[in-house]
């Protein structure tokens, strides 16, 4: 009860990230742990209880997303090649957390899944796409994309478009 306690709030934050419904993200949340509880004697200790059941949380979330047909685009990695992130990424000033989650959230599934994965939960390119069952190049590729345009999105927020 005690581990639950701990982390149940977090872990729900994380759900309601995906879920975007407070009874799916609560539902999602008790299903992970339940599957947390039930392979507790895999927890070998290489990563932190919380970023362990994190992962099972997010998995949690994909699963019942991917029931509801909400489907990841299949990318055909031979025509994508390999794009390298670009770490002087950077958004305008004066534009804030929220926007850019708010933002986010009206990107196309293909890109928003990586990009919250990436951005917010702060996994890298090879923990995405054990995630998401992609390849690393596609992973990398989604995010590069899905980077672009956010960006893209946070500059018509910003300068508007006259309406």
């Amino acid at each position: 009860m005690r581990l639950y306690n701990k982390y149940c709030d977090g872990m729900y934050y994380v759900a309601l990230r995906f879920m975007k419904d407070t009874m799916e993200a609560e539902d999602a949340m008790q299903e992970a742990f339940i599957k947390a509880f039930d392979k507790l004697h895999q927890f070998n200790g290489e990563v932190s209880f919380g970023a362990w059941l994190k992962r099972i949380v997010i998995n949690k979330c994909l699963d019942r997303l991917k029931a509801r047909k909400m489907e990841l685009v299949a990318i055909n990695e031979q025509v994508l090649g390999t794009v390298e992130d670009q770490e002087d990424w950077q958004v305008e000033d004066g534009i804030g957390i929220e926007e850019v989650k708010k933002e986010i959230e009206n990107l196309p599934e293909k890109y928003k899944y990586p990009l919250m994965l990436y951005l917010i939960e702060g996994y890298d390119h090879e923990e995405i796409s054990e995630i998401l069952d992609i390849s690393q190049v596609a992973s990398r590729t989604l995010v590069h994309r899905g980077k672009k345009k956010l960006q893209d999105e946070l500059k018509t927020l910003r300068n508007g478009t006259g309406y």
